[in-house]
């Protein structure tokens, strides 16, 4: 993946096992290993690929920053009290890491206030009224 993030920018068509293969070269992979590798990623839906000819061409499915993310998720997920994994984490993070947080909390809460109420400009129904 890191030859993906790595070497491919985001507008490209990818690369093939053979350009993964030779930025590898000092790893003495085998071409099939790397092109099992590739395959079994796709199936994964980590890389995505495209016929090119006889070969294929591979490009990663989404960011290395949302790749970590979502293993971030997963990791919450693995049990426990989902808060008290975030709170814990929140205390171990740097000062500088902690401003980065509170300003992508800060710009969230910013797109939360400007989403408009789904029920904005119609009239309200009979039990809600009396809710109020």
């Amino acid at each position: 993946m890191d030859v993906l993030w790595d070497v491919v920018p985001g507008t490209s068509d990818g690369v093939t096992v053979r350009e993964v293969a030779d930025a590898l070269a000092g790893r003495e992979l085998a071409y099939t290993t790397v092109m099992t590798v590739l395959d079994r990623l796709a199936g994964k839906g980590m890389v995505q690929r495209e016929r090119e000819g006889r070969a294929w061409r591979y490009r990663a499915a989404a960011s290395r920053e949302a790749h970590i993310a979502q293993l971030m998720l997963d990791a919450l997920d693995l049990g426990g009290s989902r808060d008290a994994a975030l709170v814990r984490f929140a205390r171990s993070v740097t000062g500088t890491e902690a401003e980065v947080l509170r300003a992508a909390l800060g710009d969230e809460a910013g797109l939360t206030d400007r989403v408009e109420d789904p029920r904005a400009g119609r009239p309200a129904l009979a039990d809600e009224a009396t809710d109020r």
